[in-house]
């Protein structure tokens, strides 16, 4: 006997000015499958399930619902109706509890007494920890991901839609998580998933639907194909990987970084312990770890967005650095990329070429007298949108109009294009496409080619090994001793990852 779906589109259309996000787009959902919906950046995934949820209205074209025509006016409509989403960026306030943001996206009902006990309990059955009690403001993007699918699963949903749930998870709790799905796939729970990384999609998903430029392009079984060609299906041609340089010579020492040890005013924050590292000229050195173990606080004192203790614990192309602010050390030639891409990384409400303008208004000369050259400044958002590929309907759009594979590639190709001396990047390809990874990845490895030091700080392990020179993990706030990439192994990198650092650092200081 055939099984009906659970959701039925046909036809479905959105438009925004100067951009068709979804043109006549069929997808049928049924009870217990895991649907995946892949595509690029800009290819209209997150567009489409923001219609579903009631986020967005399409414009044209019918939703059913068990075979029942329906509407959904908004959010709530959607979870009454048993629709649960999992966003890819956060909807969190930061002055508040863990419990405070759950319980405001919650029906009042479940809301009341307990939840925090009802929060451990969900948490820990599905290897998310999480402290009701904490502050958001004190998380890492990881920890704040957890809060996103827990409060989903607190609401019991009959579709659950997740939009890159573990691009911020360690493989340990993304296999965790897949565990889940499984287990909620055999009740009989609906899950349209969409992600970046195929593996897992060949792994977890019964179904593909394929979109490009708004389109439905294909539908497969994604067991059936191999990450290539499913990347290759996305971007409607072949997928070039990057590759290294087995001769690659590796100059001097330009940023050093001797006994970094901090004490934040934070009582959730990490503190560094005698953290120590070199960057050399031309090559590339990626740290991994576990969220929430030291690397935002690692990027913010790198950056000077954190002062170091004293002047000369962060040296940078010979001078004294530690006690310098963001400017000053994008001076010396210093270019860095962090972690939160909208507020962060780049303001939500101004257009991409005054972000483009924050950071380079100095280095690239797009300021006279204090006043802004607009068609300089323009220029170069324009050059960055035009060699990173960002897909956008123009420089005059505001950064929250991208998608945030499109975001991250404009922010990156910012940093990139002003040619720093020195690179510091966490997370390079959250939420990216195959084939932008890619792109960065190689950009990132040409920079390195040219001269620059670049510093990779991911939990993305396949990341770090296919671009990293030398790899070291950061954990509990230390750095281990730093490994050739060529020499070391995944699993290798995983125990350490784990809390093996002192008796990593132990074996290297007797050899």
């Amino acid at each position: 006997m055939e099984t009906k779906p659970l959701l039925s589109l046909r036809n479905i259309r959105k438009e925004f000015p100067g951009c068709l996000a979804n043109d006549a787009v069929d997808l049928d959902v049924l009870p217990g499958e895991i649907h995946a919906l892949l595509g690029e950046n800009g290819a209209g995934k997150s567009t489409l399930v923001k219609m579903i949820y009631g986020v967005l209205k399409p414009d044209g074209g019918e939703m059913r619902w068990n075979g029942e025509a329906v509407q959904i006016a908004s959010p709530s409509a959607a979870r009454t109706l048993g629709v649960g989403m999992v966003f890819q960026h956060f909807s969190l306030f930061e002055a508040l509890t863990v419990a405070e943001n759950i319980a405001l996206g919650i029906p009042s009902e479940l809301a009341g007494p307990g939840l925090e006990d009802r929060i451990i309990e969900v948490s820990k059955s599905y290897g998310l920890p999480l402290d009701p009690y904490r502050g958001v403001h004190s998380l890492s993007v990881g920890e704040r991901q957890r809060i996103e699918i827990v409060r989903c699963l607190l609401q019991h949903p009959k579709l659950l839609i997740m939009d890159e749930p573990t691009s911020v998870l360690t493989p340990q709790e993304a296999d965790k998580l897949f565990e889940t799905l499984g287990r909620l796939s055999s009740e009989g729970v609906a899950i349209l998933y969409i992600s970046h990384r195929l593996e897992e999609i060949r792994k977890l998903c019964h179904k593909a639907t394929i979109l490009r430029l708004g389109r439905v392009v294909s539908d497969c079984d994604p067991a059936r194909e191999t990450a290539r060609s499913l990347a290759e299906m996305m971007m409607g041609s072949d997928l070039t990987s990057p590759e290294k340089d087995a001769d690659k010579k590796v100059g001097e020492a330009r940023f050093k970084v001797s006994n970094l040890t901090t004490s934040p005013a934070d009582p959730f924050a990490v503190s560094l312990k005698n953290v120590s590292f070199e960057l050399y000229n031309g090559e590339i050195f990626g740290v991994a770890g576990l969220a929430g173990n030291g690397q935002s606080e690692l990027m913010d004192v790198l950056s000077g967005e954190e002062l170091a203790a004293s002047a000369d614990v962060i040296v940078m192309e010979g001078q004294p650095a530690g006690r310098m602010g963001p400017e000053e050390r994008r001076d010396l030639g210093l270019g860095f990329v962090p972690e939160e891409r909208l507020g962060h990384g780049a303001v939500p409400d101004m257009t991409l070429w005054e972000n483009g303008f924050l950071t380079a208004g100095r280095g690239q000369g797009l300021m006279n007298n204090g006043f802004i050259k607009t068609a300089k400044a323009k220029a170069f958002a324009t050059a960055i949108v035009e060699r990173f590929n960002v897909k956008t309907s123009g420089i005059e759009h505001f950064a929250t109009s991208l998608s945030g594979g499109n975001l991250q590639k404009f922010i990156v190709g910012r940093e990139i294009d002003q040619n720093p001396k020195v690179l510091i990047v966490l997370q390079p390809t959250w939420g990216v496409d195959a084939g932008s990874a890619a792109f960065i990845h190689q950009a990132l490895m040409d920079l390195a080619a040219q001269g620059t030091a670049v510093l990779v700080i991911s939990q993305d392990l396949d990341e770090l090994f296919a671009v990293s020179d030398r790899i070291a993990v950061m954990s509990e706030g230390r750095l281990s001793e730093s490994r050739p990439a060529g020499q070391t192994t995944v699993e290798q990198i995983g125990l350490l990852m784990g809390g093996l650092h002192q008796a990593d650092q132990q074996e290297g200081h007797a050899a």
